[in-house]
This record gives C-alpha cells, sequence and structure tokens, in this order.
C-alpha cells in the first residue's frame, strides 16, 4: 500500500498569510453557540478550537454586499478573519491542505480519477 502519512506545518495567523486563493486548514477559535444565555459578567457560549478546512483571499464580498479583505472563507461563505481582529470566529494557524494520497495534486479530474485510485490502492487497472 503507498504511504499515507503526511506532516502539516502549522503557520501563525498573526505572523504570515497564505497566497490568495490558496485551500487552507484553518484552526479557528471563537464560543459556542454565541447568544447563549449567561450570567451577565461571564462570557457567551463555550470556546472552541478547532480546524476546519477553509481558502484565503485577499477580496472576498459577503452575500450581503460586504467586502473584506485578507479573510479566509468557509465552505458556508462565512468569512473569518486573522486572530487579533473584530470576528466572532478568528483563525489562529492555517496549513496547506495536504496532496492527494499517493500524489503531488490537490485536484484530479474525469477519467483520470480511478487511474489515481488505482495507484494509491495498489489495484490492477479495471479496463
Amino acid at each position: 500500500m503507498t504511504n499515507l502519512n503526511t506532516t502539516v506545518t502549522w503557520v501563525d495567523a498573526r505572523d504570515r498569510l497564505p497566497r490568495s486563493g490558496t485551500p487552507v486548514a484553518a484552526a479557528t477559535t471563537g464560543r459556542y453557540p454565541a447568544d447563549s444565555e449567561t450570567e451577565a459578567d461571564t462570557a457567551l457560549g463555550e470556546e472552541f478550537w478547532l480546524v476546519r478546512p477553509m481558502y484565503f483571499t485577499t477580496r472576498h464580498r459577503s452575500e450581503d454586499g460586504a467586502e473584506h479583505r485578507d479573510c479566509f472563507v468557509d465552505s458556508d461563505g462565512i468569512v473569518h478573519l486573522p486572530y487579533g481582529l473584530a470576528s466572532a470566529e478568528t483563525v489562529t494557524h492555517w496549513a496547506e491542505l495536504p496532496t492527494l494520497p499517493g500524489g503531488m495534486t490537490h485536484l484530479v479530474l474525469g477519467k483520470d480519477v480511478q487511474t489515481a485510485l488505482q495507484n494509491v490502492w495498489d489495484l490492477p487497472p479495471t479496463d
């Protein structure tokens, strides 16, 4: 079987941001649920820190027409700013996504998909 191990290098979002358009694994922090009922002198919700796939862009226009710069955008179109900026959920660290197993690319399309899967699973061709 193909070696499926990979190494992730995390970058502190306060130090450096990815190239625009780069898909990344983003470590985000915030509170959930943000609108929970708590005593007035305590923070809302429970604090979290988790990893989600996102992409980074230098310019993004939200559905409401707001323009954002240097931000991470998740699959729901929610904008996340780098840590230290005003955002409900901020990105503390990011890492480039690994390549597909057994390859040097992040994307395979069409007829090449089955060949790529066969190669990584060490299977004989189906043709």
